[in-house]
Parts: C-alpha cells; sequence; structure tokens
C-alpha cells in the first residue's frame, strides 16, 4: 500500500506524535505549580490512542507503508495493552512526578515506539521502534539526577541495550545478506524456497535473539534487570515491567511467524520452520534456564523491588516456554497472561511506591506488621503476591493454566512439569513478604494512613487480580479474537 493511503491506517500513531508535539508546546506555557496539567493530559492521550486503536479492530489485516509496517489485531491487542498501561502508570507516578511534565511526555513517547513495535514488518523498522522505546527508558530510568543509584541504573541499561542492539543488528545485516531482502515477508519466502545455509541462519537467529531476548528480559539476556528495577524510581521500574516487556513479547512473536517458519495453512494454526535450526528445543531450553535463574535468584532477596526484578525474568521464562509451540493457543495464552499480569504487578509496585517513604524503606523487614498497621493495603499486597505465585482462585492461576496447557497440549509434559515445579519455588519468597506483613509484629509502630486516591489506585487494580481468577471467559475471548496475525496473503 503507498504511503498517502496507508495514512488512514495511521491515525493512533499519528495522533499520539500529534499529542507528544502539543504536550511540549503547552508545558512552555505553564508555571511549575501547574505542570499536573500535563500529566492529566497525557493519560488522556494515551485514552485516545487506544480508543482509536480499538475502532481499528473490524479492519482486514494489510501491510502499509509499502510493507513497512502492517495492521492486524493482533498489533491492535498490544497496541491497546500499551495505552492502557500508560495510563495507569501515570497515576501511578502522580505523586513523585506532579511537578515534572517531562517525565510524562517521555512516557507518551515510549508509548509510541510500542505502538510501533507489534506492527513492525520490515528489519530497518524493529531496529528503528526498539530504539525509541530503548532509548527514552534509559532516560526514565535515570530521571532523577542527583540519585546515584538512578542514573547507575540508567548507565547498565543503556551500555546492555546498546550492545545487546549492535549484536541484533549484526545478526540482520546476516539475514539480509543472506536473503537479500529486509521486508519480513520477503525473507520469509526466500528461507522457505529451502536455499539458504541453515549454519549461517542459526548463527543470525542467535544474534537476533540476543536484542530480543534483551527486551524481554530472558535469559542469558536479564543481567540489566535487578539492578534497573531497584535503581529506576518505582513508577519507572513498574512501566519498565509491563509496557515495553508486552511489546517485546510482539516483535519476538512476529519474528517467530515470519522469519522463522511459516504458517502451513494460512492461519495461526500451525507453523513450519523455514530452516532446520531446532529453535522449539532452543525455546525451551531459554524457558527453562529463565524462570530457574528467575526464581532461585529471587529467593535471597530482601529489596522487594529487586526480588520483583528477579521474579519478571521468571515470569518471562513462563511466557517464553508456551512460545514452544508456535500456535495460536500460545500466541492466546501469553497475551491473556499480559493483561493478568499487567495487573497483580502494577498493584505490588504501587503499593511499594505509595507506603516506601511511610515505612522508611523496600526491603522485607520494612513491611513488618503491616497487616496490623493498614489491613487493607496489606491484603491486597498479599493478593498480588499469591496471584504472581499462580495460586487459585486468583487471576494469576487462571494465567498459568493456559500457559502450562498450550504446552502439555503438544505433548511438552517435561517443560510443563519444570514450569510448575518453578512456580513452587516462588511461593517461598512471595510468601516471605506476607510473613512480614502478617506474622511478624511490633506493638511500638503506629498505624498507617493512607489516603482515598491510594485506596481507589488500589481497588481498580486488585478487583480485576480477584475477578479473572473466576470470570475470564470475555477476557479470553478478546485475546482469541486477537490472534488475526498479518501473512502476506
Amino acid at each position: 500500500m503507498s504511503n498517502l493511503n496507508s495514512i488512514q491506517y495511521f491515525i493512533p500513531e499519528l495522533f499520539l506524535t500529534a499529542a507528544i508535539l502539543a504536550l511540549i508546546i503547552v508545558d512552555l506555557f505553564l508555571k511549575r505549580k501547574q505542570k499536573s496539567i500535563i500529566a492529566y493530559l497525557s493519560a488522556a492521550a494515551s485514552l485516545v490512542a487506544g480508543f482509536l486503536a480499538y475502532q481499528q479492530f473490524s479492519l482486514p489485516a494489510t501491510s502499509i507503508f509499502q510493507g513497512m509496517l502492517v495492521l492486524d489485531s493482533f498489533a491492535i491487542f498490544f497496541k491497546i495493552l500499551a495505552a492502557f498501561s500508560t495510563v495507569i502508570v501515570v497515576f501511578i507516578s502522580l505523586d513523585k512526578f506532579r511537578e515534572t511534565a517531562e517525565y510524562f511526555i517521555l512516557l507518551l513517547i515510549v508509548t509510541l515506539g510500542m505502538f510501533i513495535m507489534p506492527a513492525v514488518n520490515d528489519i530497518l523498522m524493529i531496529i528503528i521502534a526498539m530504539e525509541i522505546v530503548g532509548l527514552i527508558s534509559y532516560v526514565l530510568a535515570g530521571i532523577h539526577k542527583t540519585d546515584l543509584k538512578s542514573t547507575e541504573a540508567a548507565l547498565k541499561y543503556m551500555i546492555y541495550g546498546a550492545v545487546s542492539t549492535g549484536i541484533m543488528a549484526f545478526g540482520f545485516s546476516l539475514i539480509y545478506g543472506l536473503t537479500g531482502h529486509t521486508n519480513l515477508y520477503d525473507i520469509q519466502m526466500t528461507l522457505a524456497s529451502g536455499h539458504v545455509n541453515s549454519v549461517a541462519m542459526f548463527i543470525a537467529f542467535m544474534m537476533v535473539l540476543a536484542g530480543l531476548g534483551y527486551k524481554i528480559a530472558m535469559v542469558p539476556f536479564h543481567f540489566w534487570v535487578p539492578d534497573v528495577y531497584e535503581g529506576a524510581p518505582t513508577p519507572v521500574t513498574a512501566f519498565l515491567s509491563v509496557g515495553p516487556k508486552a511489546a517485546g513479547f510482539a516483535l519476538f512473536i512476529r519474528f517467530l511467524v515470519t522469519i522463522v517458519a511459516h504458517p502451513s495453512s494460512g492461519a495461526a494454526d500451525t507453523f513450519v520452520q523455514n530452516v532446520d535450526i531446532q529453535a522449539p528445543f532452543l525455546i525451551a531450553v531459554l524457558a527453562v534456564l529463565t524462570m530457574t535463574l528467575g526464581n532461585f535468584s529471587a529467593l535471597n532477596q530482601k529489596n522487594i523491588k529487586r526480588m520483583l526484578g528477579y521474579s519478571a525474568i521468571a515470569h518471562v521464562g513462563y511466557m517464553v516456554m508456551a512460545l514452544v509451540v508456535f500456535n495460536k493457543d500460545a500466541f492466546g495464552a501469553i497475551m491473556f497472561y499480559m493483561i493478568v499480569y499487567l495487573f497483580m504487578n502494577f498493584g505490588a509496585f504501587w503499593i511499594l511506591e505509595s507506603l516506601s517513604s511511610k515505612l522508611g524503606g523496600e526491603d522485607i523487614e520494612h513491611y513488618k506488621g503491616l497487616g496490623y498497621r493498614d489491613s487493607f493495603t496489606a491484603v491486597s499486597m498479599a493478593v498480588f503476591m499469591f496471584s504472581l505465585t499462580g495460586l487459585p482462585p486468583l487471576a494469576g492461576f487462571i494465567g498459568k493454566v493456559y500457559l502450562f496447557a498450550a504446552v502439555i497440549k503438544q505433548g511438552w509434559l517435561i517443560l510443563a512439569l519444570l514450569g510448575v515445579l518453578n512456580s513452587v519455588v516462588s511461593l517461598f519468597y512471595y510468601v516471605s513478604v506476607v510473613k512480614a506483613m502478617f506474622l511478624k509484629q511490633d506493638d511500638e509502630l503506629a498505624p498507617i494512613q493512607t489516603s482515598l486516591y491510594h485506596k481507589i489506585m488500589v481497588l481498580i487494580l486488585v478487583v480485576p487480580t480477584l475477578v479473572l481468577g473466576v470470570y475470564w471467559s470475555p477476557v479470553i475471548e478478546f485475546t482469541t479474537n486477537s490472534i488475526g496475525l498479518f501473512f502476506g496473503r
């Protein structure tokens, strides 16, 4: 499709671009105490962008901008998820960044990148979209310039990002050299013809995996996560744990179902590999390593943010586990789990953000006796911890059931068993937080008074975590209808 005709399919991204430019100008005319207006306008812009993306849901899958991008229900799903996660993070960030207008503008720029990442159809666009998200994420991680931990987090994040992106770009150059194309579907047709050396393609695949693995924090590309999660401001950590990670998974799936494999029947039911590189087995090994390292590393953590950082790596392992089967059941399970993970992870980080100053820190010991000082918040935190573990009847349990079911259905029983055992391991460190809140008490600690705003935010996040554990069919139906991948027809 020509560039001019493609504009009508690019409305959400154009709106976000216009909103970013408008907010930069509006910020110039606001006094310091009026800067919070930018936060509310950013949330509104994200909501409108998400709505505009939803309006495109019924459009037929097509390629736009001469094949550089695609529009399909799969990309639209992740655009809506990106917009929703940005809205929540804006409200999580209000207390800390109320007068920092540039912070909210930077969030919108990352959101624009997250809108592009699920829709890429060209290796050049993959790098551009990832760098839009990555470069601004480095700035957000180090936005507290006077905080040594924050600046250290940003530096480590940038170094790991630069190295992994460089390796990925070299891998893409090999793919271009092997096929002569940058368009994903042109590459797919060349690979499917069987005229490409499988050893060279395997080397290229491993290099590309470095960049994609870094974006979703998959072992062995995970080293940045604990330090960045601990050092970055808590709202930024919450954002990085959900939004960019979801966009990274969308890009990973897009890469797998085009360059690595192609649909055998023109749909997302079954896939045939383009080159014999044993991708499912390799992904299975990486999934086991990711979930195992994440869980066992989290066991010894005293700082809750750092613990959640390692647990985030473990959750990536659960989702990568589903990718070994390359079908719509796996994609739907990952998409559903992303929704579930958004609520329970944002909930845990919101409580951390709102209580850290009142409790004197973010270590598990600081939460001692919270169940007696603020029972509502403590019970909600326990719900998020148990849901992250995957205990019934909470949303995390249903999310893991779908992930494990997709794997078991295709005969990967040992992989599913390892996933279940890893979930059992995670119970130990999640329960340590609950134990500190309810089984340890200090009579000298006074009750904590939390604001109505705090309670409303907790309710917004804890209610879906509870409800999706017992009634999830509408969400599953939405995710199932969102697996309409564009296959170059």
